[in-house]
């Protein structure tokens, strides 16, 4: 009885560890097989320990290119996005216009689409266009289905904003310029660096619009791909790895950075 009390007091914290357990146990297994040394071309069954491909991540041809690519993709692409996502969203909350309530619709558009579907489309405009598929065409994709993410994501920070801030500073022969730099984006902050990384962690990860929309170009999914069809080279793995600690320690320094202003206005 005693136990089923302790277990019912502590169910949604046993319940959390489990799902995190699950959602954290492919890059468990994909840092394990880092270390690996296997026999042959794929990368699927434990064999020796090594560090061979950590000392040498770029061993493998065209992978760092493709990561480079990728990651050259994902700046320009969250940097069009952020900046185009913010504006449409501050104009969504704070004037009205003609087919607001349509923009407003049209945004969803992306996120609710199959991602095939929208890749055939940008295809087909683009050949229509005559336009070389390439590094611009796969920018131009990604700005595109990144926009609504980032527009959702400052949308939903504007939205909560107590407009007697802005009001206030105005008060206090604040002009539009100041108003908005010192008071509008330090609050809207948040929600402007959640859309850019969510824009960068999508353009960085997607495979299905680029890989129609790239031609010849290659980017780092798209390698894994093709990479998986011929043999996973272990150097994917330790990319991935790194990968995936930086995030960690990204969002761990956020939260002691975080945690001490909390401290320290208190």
């Amino acid at each position: 009885m005693a136990f089923v009390n302790w277990l019912k007091r502590r169910l949604v914290v046993i319940a959390g560890l489990f799902t995190l357990a699950y959602l954290l146990l492919p890059n468990v297994v994909v840092t394990v097989f880092s270390f690996n040394d296997p026999k042959g071309r794929f990368n699927y069954e434990w064999q020796k320990f090594s560090t061979d491909a950590w000392t040498d991540p770029c061993g493998v041809a065209d992978l760092c290119g493709s990561l480079s690519l990728s990651l050259q993709i994902a700046f320009w692409a969250t940097l069009g996005a952020t900046a185009l996502g913010t504006a449409i969203a501050f104009a969504l909350v704070r004037y009205r216009f003609r087919a607001r309530g349509a923009v407003n619709s049209l945004i969803f558009l992306p996120m609710a689409m199959p991602e095939v579907v929208m890749a055939a489309s940008l295809l087909t405009l683009f050949l229509n266009m005559g336009v070389q598929l390439g590094f611009w065409t796969i920018l131009i994709a990604h700005i595109m289905f990144c926009l609504s993410f980032v527009v959702t994501a400052v949308k939903a920070r504007v939205m909560s904003m107590d407009p007697r801030l802005e009001q206030a500073a105005q008060d206090l022969y604040a002009g539009p310029f100041q108003t908005f730099l010192r008071v509008t984006l330090p609050i809207a902050a948040p929600g402007i660096a959640a859309g850019a990384l969510l824009a960068f962690a999508l353009s960085f990860d997607d495979f299905i619009i680029t890989n129609f929309n790239a031609g010849s170009t290659v980017t780092f999914p798209m390698f894994v791909w093709g990479s998986a069809q011929r043999g996973t080279p272990v150097q994917i793995n330790v990319i991935g790895t790194a990968m995936f600690v930086l995030a960690v320690l990204f969002v761990l320094t956020s939260m002691v950075i975080s945690n001490r202003r909390t401290k320290h206005k208190a």
